[in-house]
């Protein structure tokens, strides 16, 4: 395996990262996670639990409860002993929340949960995540390719030109998608339904997976880059036939002419000794020094 296809075989490993990582955190839902506060529920039994209120209500004289609505209810919670804390975690796709008296978690589409002045910018942004990924495979399948066919004479340059473009373009799209996805969510906790907004809330392991990828996606995108330029630049090198340009020389025909004319260079000096073509016996040739 020479240079160029060891090279490509590492450009081809960050890129089928980057594009792993696209996926899943496009397929996860744990882009932002955070802590909601919501009133506890009345206990609906006679022992009561833990995550609801409880209540007693009053008696008649002769010491038995009406089992009426118009009974008066006796709330002993008070303060923040009314309210309960609820991790949540969201994605492109949905939103999850824990369950009070049960075990698993109750999730719901998040497109339902974004408000009208925010679904506009949350299929931006899914429209951007789907097509950085469709550059990213792109790029997988191209390099893959001309690596299959090395030895059928494919050019290798065009295609790291090509790859570089692929990843350039997908990075910028990643980061657009991740931005839009940031204002949309932000919409959501400023508008959204009364009983969805978060108390707390950061940014989950989803969210650095994206950005991940968008850093290889520049990574290979500037390193394939900077090797077509240098062989671009190393190929008239390569045409001349050493590492080295190559000094002119002058021609034997050249050099006839410069001796049927009178003149001739010396070799230790800056000395030209005039010859006429016919010279008389007897007669000196003319030497003019520099």
């Amino acid at each position: 395996m020479d240079r160029a296809r060891w090279q490509q075989t590492l450009t081809l490993l960050p890129i089928c990262l980057a594009l792993a990582f696209s996926l899943t955190a496009m397929g996860s839902s744990h882009w932002c996670e955070g802590i909601r506060r919501m009133t506890k529920p009345l206990c609906q039994d006679l022992l009561g639990g833990l995550n609801c209120i409880h209540f007693s209500q009053a008696s008649s004289s002769t010491g038995r409860r009406h089992d009426d609505s118009q009974a008066v209810q006796y709330i002993w919670e008070t303060g923040d002993d009314k309210f309960i804390q609820r991790r949540f975690h969201a994605g492109l796709w949905q939103s999850c929340e824990e369950n009070l008296n049960s075990t698993g978690e109750r999730c719901r589409c998040f497109l339902g949960i974004v408000p009208t002045e925010g679904q506009g910018v949350l299929w931006l942004s899914i429209g951007a995540e789907v097509l950085d990924i469709f550059l990213i495979l792109t790029g997988v399948v191209l390099l893959g390719f001309s690596m299959s066919c090395y030895g059928s004479g494919c050019s290798w340059r065009n295609v790291d030109a090509s790859v570089a473009i692929l990843m350039v373009l997908a990075g910028l799209l990643g980061m657009v998608a991740h931005m839009m996805y940031t204002t949309s969510f932000q919409i959501t906790v400023n508008l959204g339904p009364e009983d969805w907004r978060p108390q707390t809330w950061d940014y989950g392991w989803s969210y650095c997976l994206a950005w991940g990828s968008f850093a290889l996606c520049m990574a290979v995108s500037v390193a394939t880059m900077s090797r077509y330029t240098t062989a671009q630049a190393e190929m008239p090198r390569a045409q001349k036939g050493g590492p080295y340009p190559q000094h002119n020389t002058p021609q034997p025909g050249a050099s006839q002419k410069v001796w049927q004319t009178g003149a001739a260079p010396h070799p230790m000096g800056k000395v030209f000794t005039n010859v006429p073509a016919h010279q008389p016996p007897g007669t000196g040739g003319k030497v003019s020094m520099c």
